[in-house]
């Protein structure tokens, strides 16, 4: 898709989500420069030193695409706004998979009550949940086409379900996509939008530059988007046996009423990394001195449907404009947002 191709060629693309809005009555914006980008960070009062006695709220812009010229620009940043850059455009990412998140677990909560008065329940209902214990690994796929309203196993598959489908703290993920990433300056996170580090096997993915044979054909998990590198990391925090004590923890904190700290979680990710504890003390370590325990309960501003498109310069910016318009007119705009999954 040529305008598709053009965009993702951007030094960063944004893009905001409404969900059931159209494609033709989002605005937006193109911004030619990385000073420029600083300055309507600015202006969107998303720069700078966050309160840390009030909730933090975020523009509901979500990072679409990193250009490998990012990694010369960083290089030439203070580290301070390298970072900076990185995490505002992060944290939509992360805030609207946990929006996800919590539809489907106040989805799972009703199918739930639906099953404890006896009534009916759809069949897409079924249909979704069915996708779901795939998903979270608990059934195989021969089990789950046989779940019914009336399979004995229906109420366990839903509470086991809303064990493994829970929020991860923000603060967390930011750390992690930072440390695993380079700042999205990695290899990985350019060529393949690669922001956690995930590991693939089969053939596909990028091969690292060391590959250890001993580990057989391993490779970084390459994606099509940024939000689907997202989606994947929440996915196996969820679903894979070696984060159990992530989610044992979490089951604890919100047994007991307690918040989803990201300090108290990275205890549990012991097992993410081949360095075990010394990761986990590392991770810790950028929560810490970054402060991005303040994201943890993190939410989305109420605000219109917006792009934010960044270009290399201003000749570049003007020839997004008019590409921008024309898929806007012909509705190709509106099939790159539906290509992203973000509902």
């Amino acid at each position: 898709m040529k305008c598709l191709s053009r965009l993702c060629t951007c030094l960063m693309m944004l893009c905001v989500l409404f969900p059931g809005a159209a494609a033709n009555s989002q605005e937006v914006i193109v911004l030619s420069s990385i000073q420029e980008v600083i300055n309507w960070l600015q202006a969107e009062n998303w720069w700078g030193e966050e309160n840390r006695d009030e909730q933090l709220t975020v523009p509901h812009t979500l990072l679409t695409g990193i250009n490998p010229a990012w990694r010369e620009v960083a290089q030439q940043l203070p580290v301070a706004q390298k970072k900076e850059i990185f995490y505002r455009f992060m944290l939509p990412l992360i805030v609207h998979a946990n929006d996800l998140v919590k539809d489907r677990r106040a989805r799972l909560i009703r199918l739930q009550a639906m099953l404890e008065t006896g009534e009916e329940i759809p069949e897409q209902h079924m249909e979704a949940l069915r996708t779901g214990a795939v998903l979270l690994r608990i059934l195989r796929p021969d089990e789950a086409a046989l779940l019914t309203p009336s399979s004995s196993q229906l109420s366990d598959v839903l509470s086991e379900a809303l064990y493994k489908l829970d929020i991860i703290p923000a603060g967390l993920a930011l750390g992690q996509a930072a440390y695993e990433s380079g700042y999205a300056t990695s290899r990985f996170a350019v060529q393949g939008n690669a922001l956690f580090g995930q590991w693939t096997y089969g053939g596909k993915g990028l091969v690292p530059e060391q590959q250890r044979k001993n580990l057989g054909d391993h490779r970084i998990a390459a994606f099509d988007w940024p939000f689907d590198s997202v989606r994947g990391y929440f996915i196996n925090l969820m679903s894979h046996p070696a984060y159990e004590d992530f989610r044992r923890i979490r089951a604890g904190l919100r047994a007991e009423g307690k918040p989803f700290d990201s300090l108290v979680l990275a205890d549990g990710l012991t097992s993410y990394s081949e360095r075990g504890q010394e990761y986990v003390d590392t991770l810790k370590g950028i929560i810490r001195v970054n402060g991005l325990d303040i994201a943890d309960d993190a939410v989305f501003r109420d605000e219109h449907i917006r792009f934010v498109v960044g270009a290399e310069n201003e000749e570049t910016a003007s020839r997004l404009r008019a590409d921008i318009e024309k898929m806007r007119a012909s509705g190709e705009l509106e099939v790159i947002i539906a290509r992203m999954r973000l509902q």
